[in-house]
């Protein structure tokens, strides 16, 4: 891409951003209580949400293949334990990415 052509892509994807997150403001006045959808949406998405990222995350992990999905499987863990303990949504990802990092890059080197 030459440098106008990102400027213009980035400049798109800044407005596409900004009317997503300006045009509910527009739409839902604030004395106006959102429809049903809107909150029922609100409430489910983050879950089927972070599904989706469960799902996307271990996709690709091979069971017959060394290491095993161990080092997956020992994150997955401690990102569950961790955000039991704290109800922390953005500590349980940067501790479960710490620890799957950890032990790819330096337990199970020798493996991979």
């Amino acid at each position: 891409m030459t440098a106008w052509e990102m400027t213009i892509t980035i400049g798109a994807v800044v407005l596409g951003t900004m009317a997503t997150r300006f045009i509910s403001f527009v739409v839902f006045a604030k004395s106006e209580k959102p429809p049903a959808i809107v909150t029922y949406l609100g409430d489910m998405l983050p879950a089927a949400v972070m599904g989706l990222l469960v799902v996307y995350s271990l996709k690709d992990v091979s069971l017959s293949v060394a290491p095993n999905g161990i080092p997956e499987a020992i994150a997955l863990v401690i990102l569950a334990a961790v955000h039991y303990w704290r109800r922390n949504l953005l500590l349980s990802i940067a501790v479960g990415t710490i620890v799957y990092m950890f032990l790819v890059q330096e337990i199970f080197r020798l493996i991979i």
